[in-house]
């Protein structure tokens, strides 16, 4: 018998401790049928001031991604929608498929990343130049450049906004993304994208693509996305942009 409430299929949501914005997000994208069940990866909210602080943040959740996904797999979900960005985009496409492929090993279930949700989402729109922003120190957001160029896709620009902490990141306002946005739109650019799952910006995205005509992909909508249609759930979701509604 199935799941009464989760009918169709359950997900696991991982995402680090400090994070508030991962999980109403993914609330708002869920279908009828379709139920998450969200794990906190363990991880303090340290103080960031360098490149050097920011990786020994990121490599810390790394660390305890492994025991939150012991943790969810408990109640046997389907599938895992893995809700932070930093580190899925490290060491390139090698090393985004190495810790994919390491989480799912120990769940015995698939699982969607941010990186490769993103790649998944710019192929989706035909996207080839790209422009970006993050909450991360610009060490992290040489990575994130890394990995979409190694996807095949033109980096134009990117902002790394250089929160202090993990907390901070969900601080930052619509008005400061507006103003990035501006800074990273131009001719030369088919889509801009966000990462940093933290970073609120799943309803500007969508306000923006609609404004400016070109795709605006937030990671939290693609991340989702790419683990609907990876479960075979092809519901197409208004509201919050065209990648839920169209693709």
């Amino acid at each position: 018998m199935p799941d009464v409430l989760g009918w169709r299929k359950l997900l696991g949501v991982v995402a680090p401790s400090t994070n508030t914005v991962v999980q109403p997000d993914m609330e708002r994208m869920r279908p009828v049928g379709v139920t998450n069940h969200f794990s906190r990866i363990y991880v303090e909210d340290p103080l960031a001031l360098s490149n050097e602080d920011f990786i020994a943040g990121t490599t810390a959740i790394a660390a305890n991604t492994l025991d939150a996904v012991r943790s969810v797999m408990t109640c046997r979900p389907d599938y895992l929608v893995l809700g932070m960005s930093a580190i899925t985009f490290y060491g390139g496409v090698e090393g985004s498929a190495k810790w994919k492929k390491q989480v799912e090993d120990l769940a015995g279930v698939g699982a969607s990343t941010g990186a490769e949700s993103v790649a998944a989402a710019l192929n989706a729109y035909g996207a080839k130049t790209v422009s970006f922003v993050s909450p991360y120190y610009p060490v992290a957001n040489a990575e994130v450049r890394n990995f979409l160029e190694e996807s095949g896709f033109t980096v134009k620009r990117d902002v790394p906004l250089e929160c202090k902490r993990w907390t901070d990141i969900a601080k930052v306002t619509p008005d400061t993304l507006r103003g990035v946005i501006a800074e990273l739109d131009g001719d030369d650019v088919d889509a801009i994208v966000q990462v940093g799952t933290n970073l609120s910006m799943v309803d500007l995205a969508a306000e923006y693509e609609a404004k400016l005509g070109k795709p605006v992909i937030a990671i939290n909508t693609a991340t989702y996305w790419h683990a609907l249609r990876a479960v075979g759930i092809d519901d197409k979701i208004e509201g919050m942009g065209r990648l839920l509604a169209e693709f």
